[in-house]
């Protein structure tokens, strides 16, 4: 970085935004991970499992709860991928307005083309 004897990485006067940034990490959603919705379906799972476990109801009702969460899962899935199919999408174009051919600019010019 222009001005800083090191980069953001070892600057010592910005170790607490690093910090802060790293807690982040594994708490934000993004490339279609659930906010949520995953880690409740697998509580939900898990009671489920104890349940049945213990023999304290007929197993009858939560093979019927888990094929719904199984298709609640397929569901969040599709979603993700639609989501993901999307946003490479806006991606593409972007890359196509932005370069017309879609052939590396610099492969022409190294190439004496």
């Amino acid at each position: 970085m222009k001005g800083y004897e090191t980069c953001y990485g070892h600057r010592p006067d910005l170790a607490e935004e690093r910090k802060r940034n790293a807690a982040k990490g594994g708490r934000s959603g993004g490339r279609g991970r659930g906010s949520g919705e995953l880690t409740s379906i697998k509580a939900r799972l898990a009671e489920m499992l104890d349940t049945v476990i213990s023999g304290v109801v007929p197993t009858a009702p939560y093979a019927v709860g888990n094929q719904i969460l199984n298709t609640l899962l397929r569901a969040i899935e599709i979603e993700r991928k639609i989501k993901e199919t999307d946003q490479l999408a806006a991606r593409l174009e972007a890359l196509e307005r932005a370069g017309g051919d879609g052939k590396e600019k610099r492969w022409a010019t190294s190439n004496g083309g």
